[in-house]
């Protein structure tokens, strides 16, 4: 009789098991490690390699990622199996039950942005071009709950068309993804980047950084600028809004490319690698 075989998908797990599917989402600690507290880094810097090591194989959810494992030591890419995230979770999403819906329908045309925390997420950009919106006759609405794992964003002074959220229900997100002119995505680094997914699966147009894994999870059916250069940012969305027949395109294009994305073919997949692992018996 065989040993069952341990499935993680948290980026952590017990460190003594060997037996053991590992799913480690991203290396931000590596790669912004000024995100993220001290001790937090540290956590994860000391832990990681040592589950890498020991576990009989590794999950991660983009090429992208398992590049980084790969670059930084943790893995080599033959020990890495790419398992990426998916899109269906949307559809139980209702944004009708949300406490913006009613007063979404009336608003200004906004940009809509997630993230407001970490200093990866790099809504810094964003706010620099606040008032330069404004004069296009946008608003910038950004959503997020502070995480005291994440250092504060320093924000400057404030424009008027600003509006921080703070934490929004599932409900909500479905809401003001239906309703944005477009979603930004401006990290500089992210494993998957799931939110732009999200956004595309509910056909809300998408302008993500064109860098680490967002062109691979996009595609053809995002907007893409530099995540270091304010007026890429501005320029694209000044696009997005004198060009009309932009917007169309990329909402009917987003559901399309969100459906290569799916949890069900992910699972499938894990299934098939934990059975690859089993031992075979025989008689």
């Amino acid at each position: 009789m065989s040993r069952g075989i341990l499935l993680s998908l948290g980026n952590i797990g017990p460190v003594l098991s060997s037996n053991h599917v590992l799913c480690i989402h991203d290396v931000n600690t590596y790669l912004v490690p000024e995100s993220y507290s001290p001790a937090f880094r540290l956590y994860y810097r000391t832990i990681l390699p040592i589950l890498a090591k020991r576990a009989a194989r590794l999950v991660t959810v983009s090429k992208f990622s398992a590049r980084m494992l790969d670059e930084f030591g943790l893995c080599p890419l033959d020990k890495i199996t790419v398992i990426p995230n998916g899109h269906e979770h949307v559809r139980h999403w209702q944004p009708d039950r949300s406490a913006y819906a009613s007063s979404l329908s009336n608003s200004r045309p906004f940009v809509f942005v997630l993230g407001s925390r970490a200093l990866h997420k790099n809504v810094q950009i964003l706010f620099e071009i606040a008032r330069e919106l404004d004069t296009l006759g946008l608003d910038l609405l950004v959503a997020g709950a502070p995480n005291r794992y994440f250092s504060p964003v320093e924000q400057s002074a404030a424009a008027p068309n600003i509006r921080m959220l703070g934490f929004v229900t599932d409900d909500d997100l479905a809401a003001f993804y239906r309703s944005a002119f477009c979603f930004a995505f401006p990290s500089l680094t992210e494993g998957f980047g799931l939110p732009a997914l999200e956004a595309m699966a509910l056909g809300c147009p998408v302008i993500a950084s064109d860098c680490a894994s967002m062109p691979e999870v996009c595609g053809n059916s995002a907007l893409y600028a530099d995540p270091k250069s304010p007026r890429a940012w501005f320029d694209q969305i000044k696009r997005l809004r004198t060009d009309h027949d932009l917007a169309p395109a990329l909402r009917a294009e987003g559901p399309r490319q969100a459906a290569r994305f799916s949890w069900t073919k992910s699972a499938q997949l894990y299934l098939d690698l934990i059975l690859s692992l089993v031992p075979r018996t025989s008689g």
